[in-house]
């Protein structure tokens, strides 16, 4: 094939479309490039990658991080959260406080730049993952009618397991239920209740729900001259 051949073939062959596509492409450029600077913040969520298995974050407030992101205000008004991420890699971490740079964790779209990040630093506390179980302690809240009493409460099964940081794990006496109303009982009943623990850092893992059982009873010995006419549920349980 000749050059000329080759230059008609290659070049010169649908030569009008290529030249639009051209145009096209530069005039989307020019217009995007000429478009007025705009900024904008959002708040977004710290990802933490490759976190160690045996390890879990012990720091109980992880703030988000808001990024002030700058461009040509086309691509900022397009702009979706999703598209601007803040990830930290834990990959080879020890147990400890650990800070970052969130200015280096920062991933924008192409066109835009980090104007600012606030916090520009995030600082965490890593401790080691454990377990262990603890006793089911019933909430009953309520009063009886005179001449009664709680007489126990029977949780089944009576202990659950529960995972978490080492440090908040050793702190755990027990996993306390949903309250149970006994107002008005007065032999027995069956109820089902969730148990969990209130630092939001440890997870109940099972057996999830709980069987309780409450037996109320007459007070062997009441005095009818009590002027009460019912009194408060204890937490006594056997």
């Amino acid at each position: 094939m000749s050059t000329r051949d080759f230059v008609r073939r290659h070049v010169f062959h649908n030569l009008t479309l290529k030249l639009t596509s051209i145009l096209l492409a530069t005039g989307l450029w020019l217009a995007v490039a000429s478009s007025p600077s705009s900024e904008v913040a959002l708040d977004v969520a710290i990802i933490f990658r490759n976190m160690p298995p045996e390890l879990e974050i012990s720091s109980e407030n992880i703030p988000s991080v808001q990024i002030r992101v700058r461009g040509p205000e086309r691509v900022v008004r397009r702009l979706q959260p999703s598209d601007v991420h803040a990830e930290i890699d834990l990959k080879d971490m020890k147990p400890g406080e650990h800070s970052f740079d969130l200015t280096k964790a920062i991933g924008v779209p192409d066109r835009l730049e980090i104007a600012q990040v606030v916090p520009s630093e995030v600082r965490i506390q890593l401790d080691t993952r454990a377990t262990r179980w603890v006793p089911v302690r019933p909430r009953v809240v309520g009063s009886f009618p005179e001449g009664y009493h709680l007489a126990a409460t029977r949780p089944d099964p009576d202990r659950v397991q529960i995972i978490g940081p080492t440090k908040e794990i050793a702190a755990v006496d027990a996993a306390i239920t949903d309250p149970i109303d006994v107002s008005g009982v007065l032999d027995s009943m069956t109820v089902m209740r969730p148990a969990y623990v209130s630092d939001p850092l440890i997870q109940v893992t099972g057996p999830h729900p709980i069987r309780i059982t409450i037996t109320v009873e007459k007070d062997k010995t009441s005095s009818s001259g009590n002027s009460d006419s019912s009194k408060p549920a204890s937490n006594k349980s056997e």
